[in-house]
């Protein structure tokens, strides 16, 4: 199964969390996608549940010599989590990684000033929080968003996404109320293989997103 781009793999996983909210298992959903590649499935969950859409900067440490490889995560301002099974059998230890820690630290405030222009962190108190991406490869930048959002005191924590690898899909279930998915393939080389049109987002698209929906739904 391929999904043809984000919109569609967006509308399908919509329909799986509408049914959970109809079935009063989602309080108040305040809807909060993984930039960049999660806003547009977000905005297709956002719409279908008629909640607010924001986002959650979070930002993967790669491997020194393959940045695509993530080996950790970064959200706010809270220090870095590290898959230490990754570094292991890399021969990487996290005091090494300082460099890219800072760089891609660097690189979550740039983003979160032009995704937020200002705004407020959202509000989560007594709501549902619903996490969105694009799709869950090993997971690592999912956990780190969950622990910044966590520390946001939501009612609850539903991480959705349309597809998820197993191993991923293991490990997240232990830290969410909910763990939404509607493909766990197996093998799972990255998340791109699952869709036509895996084309990168860019900055201005989030921004467009997040524009449209707010247009759409003033909070």
């Amino acid at each position: 199964m391929r999904f043809a781009d984000r919109g569609e793999a967006g509308r399908e996983l919509a329909a799986s969390v509408l049914v959970r909210h109809r079935a009063g298992e989602l309080r108040s959903p305040y809807v909060l996608a993984l930039p960049r590649g999660g806003v547009p499935v977000a905005a297709e969950v956002a719409r279908a549940l008629d909640a607010p859409l924001d986002v959650v900067v979070v930002r993967k440490i790669g491997a020194p010599f393959n940045r695509e490889l993530g080996v950790g995560a970064l959200a706010g301002e809270a220090p870095p989590l590290f898959d230490t099974r990754a570094l292991e059998s890399l021969g990487l230890s996290a005091d090494g990684l300082g460099d890219l820690v800072a760089a891609e630290r660097a690189e979550l405030r740039r983003r979160e000033q032009v995704y937020r222009a200002g705004r407020p962190a959202p509000v989560l108190g007594g709501r549902t929080a619903v996490l969105v991406d694009d799709g869950l490869a090993t997971g690592v930048t999912a956990r780190a968003a969950v622990r910044a959002v966590r520390a946001m005191e939501p009612a609850a924590v539903v991480l959705a996404a349309p597809v998820c690898s197993r191993e991923a899909a293991g490990t997240l279930r232990a830290e969410v109320d909910q763990l939404v998915t509607l493909y766990t393939p197996w093998p799972f080389h990255s998340v791109g293989q699952w869709y036509h049109d895996f084309t990168q987002v860019g900055d201005d698209e989030v921004v467009a997103v997040l524009r449209d929906a707010a247009a759409a739904r003033p909070q």
